[in-house]
Parts: C-alpha cells; structure tokens; sequence
C-alpha cells in the first residue's frame, strides 16, 4: 500500500507511507524532508530544530 503523507519542505519532492513505513524523516515542528535532503543538509537541519 502507498500513501501520500507530506512533501518534503526542502525539494517539495511527496512523501509516502509505504505498506507501513515512512520513507522521509521527520525533523520536528511538523516538518518532514526526504532522505535526499537529509543527508545534503543535515547541519543546516540539526539547527534549525
């Protein structure tokens, strides 16, 4: 099963709930990015929280 549930707040790229498990991280204050993005910016994000 695949479930739009966000998009992620620095690519705009969706993010799905797939058969259960979330494929993006959520980063706090109802914000969530994509694994892409994650990686590329974890400094900039772990400040931002």
């Amino acid at each position: 099963m695949k479930e739009l549930v966000d998009y992620c707040y620095l690519c705009q790229k969706p993010l799905y709930c797939l058969d259960g498990f979330f494929n993006g991280v959520q980063i706090g204050e109802g914000k969530n990015c994509c694994f892409e993005c994650e990686e590329r910016h974890k400094e900039e994000i772990l400040h931002e929280s």
